[in-house]
């Protein structure tokens, strides 16, 4: 099957939150999806905080990656960090993940990006197989710290 790659659309909305909802239901996190047609559209289309590729077969979006530039103090340029990556259940196990990983690996380098980085949960062992069996290295020395809600807002007020 012949894959091809599109841009979001601001009229894609529906779509993308759709992917993200279908991607938490597989990493056991649904009901951690908080997001919304109005802040996806807010925050992708408006503010311009990150970008959605869709994978397409035939005409129809099989799969997605939504990314955002970070930057590197070290390589003293921005990369781009993944933060979703999804292939509907009957399209995987056909290189249609690499696939997309390879496209957005080819956008790193025209936009002249130092890397291409994500995370992955440690339970989702075929993904982190699949990772691996592209070369991509594990981040062992580092653990991820995070502040939201609450904790968050307390913090900032103090």
């Amino acid at each position: 099957m012949d894959l091809t790659f599109r841009y979001a659309q601001r009229a894609d909305v529906p779509l993308i939150l759709q992917f993200i909802r279908e991607l938490a239901d597989y990493e056991k996190m649904l009901e951690e999806v908080v997001a919304t047609e109005e802040l996806l559209t807010e925050w992708i289309f408006e503010q311009k905080k990150a970008e959605v590729l869709f994978a397409m077969v035939e005409g129809k979006e099989i799969g997605f990656a939504l990314f955002f530039h970070n930057f590197s103090t070290f390589l003293g340029k921005s990369g781009i960090y993944l933060e979703d990556l999804y292939v509907k259940q009957e399209f995987r196990g056909q290189g249609f993940g690499k696939r997309i990983l390879k496209e957005l690996a080819s956008i790193a380098l025209e936009r002249k990006c130092g890397r291409l980085e994500w995370w992955c949960l440690d339970w989702n062992q075929p993904s982190i197989d699949f990772y691996l069996s592209i070369g991509a290295e594990p981040m062992r020395d580092w653990t991820v710290y995070r502040l939201t809600g609450k904790t968050l807002e307390s913090l900032a007020l103090k």
